[in-house]
């Protein structure tokens, strides 16, 4: 177990490479093997995982410059165990429901890569290890937007690339700057997160780097107002990409706040939590409106996208256990959930090659799987109860109530505004008599289709149901974080805002 996250960051660059020089006719088989054991080796950082042990876990330091401070520096907790199972879960669903046929060998070498980066942004303690696989990452997702999306998707490619990666030079800054002051502090260089951790920089300074980074995982989130590249990324991806970039790459932004805004600037974070909390709540009810007015069931998902990932960052900066936790578990379930309804609307797209739901009506009558499984997760993506998208959100709501129970209220609309457009898609797309006569003949799941869906249609229910598994290591993580948080505010109105000090360490303040 001594490399295990070595070995989950480069054994899908390495089998991508193998893969190049394999036939078009097994590259799909291949790669559903190479994804199963990476899912299979991520399933054993759970399996080895201590609850017992608050520090980081699977610790590899390995000196790559030294006078620099910049080191090959990887580790595991609570929070980023789950987000690592899930983007190599996610990428072999992805890649058994995978339908593109063109140029297969490329995009599965895309996607391969793409994991790559996806798990080396989740377990990176170094900050420069972190920014690499960070912009690694637009690389592939740009290709795979260009190359086989649909529509102006040369237009949605750019516009994600500038986007993130404007975003990205501002944090670089920032982490170049903070690794300045630490030198200034101690007279060493270092890019180690967890030596960050320990900095007590003056107010003024945490609110100018608090700013920088905050826009770059801004822009990844997205936070309004640079959500917009969003819907043209997912209209005009390929089904993969929407599924990948839905499922995993969104997350990457709440979690660069949660590892590295938090710890390292308490009292910036206190500082900004209303207003970043008025952004929030801005993306859960505009972005749902704006989602109600949509025609292209796609772009209702990424809208919704939005809106759910608002709850995220209020959750988050709730900066209790409560709704950190639940912030954590909510990206986990959105990922989920909207990977897999992605995926749905693919496969309609394959069959009709349009999206538009006026084309559709009656679908349950023709297609009842695949409407079965459709509602199953049009319910989680609503919160219904007993379903993995009602823990996140409740819990996330349930934090932040201890901060402003006007703003969770209005909050807490989410899920009311996500039942009146999502069940405004299903109605016009599934139910009622069959609208168009292409319709009728459409052929409901295909067994890979089916290998894709049903898994990820089980954990919906099983997470919902018993989500303690889970949830147990994120809360973990989540106490230590805010204990750690509240130790190092400068100000005891910091201090006082870290509202679960009390009642979660003994002996109080």
């Amino acid at each position: 177990m001594e490399y295990i996250l070595s070995l989950l960051i480069f054994f899908p660059v390495v089998a991508a490479l193998f893969g190049l020089l394999l036939t078009k006719e097994s590259i799909k088989t291949y790669a559903i093997i190479v994804t199963f054991i990476e899912f299979l080796v991520s399933l054993l950082l759970w399996d080895n995982f201590d609850m017992a042990n608050i520090k980081m876990q699977f610790v590899e330091n390995i000196p790559l410059i030294n006078s620099l401070g910049i080191n090959y520096y990887v580790g595991i907790d609570g929070f980023s165990l789950f987000l690592v199972i899930m983007t190599t879960f996610m990428t072999m669903i992805s890649i058994i429901g995978l339908s593109e046929t063109k140029n297969l060998k490329n995009l599965i070498a895309s996607i391969l890569l793409l994991e790559m980066t996806m798990v080396g942004v989740f377990v990176s303690l170094d900050a420069i290890l972190f920014y690499v696989f960070w912009e690694l990452s637009l690389v592939p997702m740009l290709y795979i937007i260009g190359a086989w999306g649909s529509g102006n998707r040369i237009y949605a490619a750019i516009k994600f690339f500038l986007y993130t990666f404007a975003g990205s030079l501002i944090m670089l800054v920032g982490m170049l700057y903070i690794a300045y002051v630490f030198y200034q502090a101690t007279g060493n260089w270092s890019f180690a997160i967890t030596d960050w951790h320990l900095l007590q920089m003056p107010f003024n300074m945490q609110l100018w780097l608090f700013a920088a980074l905050f826009i770059g995982f801004a822009v990844k989130v997205p936070m309004f107002p640079f959500h917009t590249w969003l819907p043209y990324a997912h209209g005009m991806a390929p089904t993969v990409g929407s599924v990948i970039l839905a499922a995993v790459l969104l997350k990457m932004g709440s979690y660069g706040f949660i590892r590295f805004s938090l710890p390292i600037f308490p009292d910036a974070t206190v500082y900004f939590m209303i207003p970043i909390a008025i952004i929030a709540l801005v993306m859960i009810v505009y972005a749902a409106m704006v989602a109600f007015a949509q025609k292209d069931m796609k772009q209702v998902i990424a809208y919704s996208s939005v809106s759910h990932m608002g709850v995220v960052v209020l959750g988050t900066f709730a900066l209790n256990v409560e709704g950190i936790g639940g912030s954590v578990f909510l990206m986990l379930s959105h990922g989920i959930i909207s990977g897999a309804l992605f995926m749905l609307v693919g496969v309609i797209y394959d069959r009709r090659h349009t999206k538009y739901m006026s084309e559709f009506g009656g679908l349950a009558s023709v297609m009842p799987r695949y409407s079965v499984i459709f509602g199953i997760m049009l319910m989680g993506s609503v919160g219904l109860p007993l379903t993995m998208g009602f823990v996140g959100e409740v819990l996330s709501l349930v934090g932040f109530f201890k901060v402003s129970p006007v703003m969770t209220a209005i909050a807490g609309t989410t899920i009311i505004l996500g039942a009146v457009y999502m069940l405004n898609l299903y109605r016009e797309s599934f139910f009622g008599e069959v609208k168009n006569e292409k319709n009728r003949g459409l052929k409901d799941l295909l067994p890979h289709e089916m290998f894709a869906l049903v898994p990820l249609t089980v954990v919906v229910l099983w997470l919902g149901i018993y989500p303690k598994p889970i949830l147990e290591p994120i809360n973990q993580s989540a106490k230590v974080l805010v204990n750690f948080m509240y130790h190092k505010a400068q100000f005891q109105e910091t201090k006082e805002k870290l509202y679960d000090y009390n009642t979660i360490f003994k002996g109080g303040k």
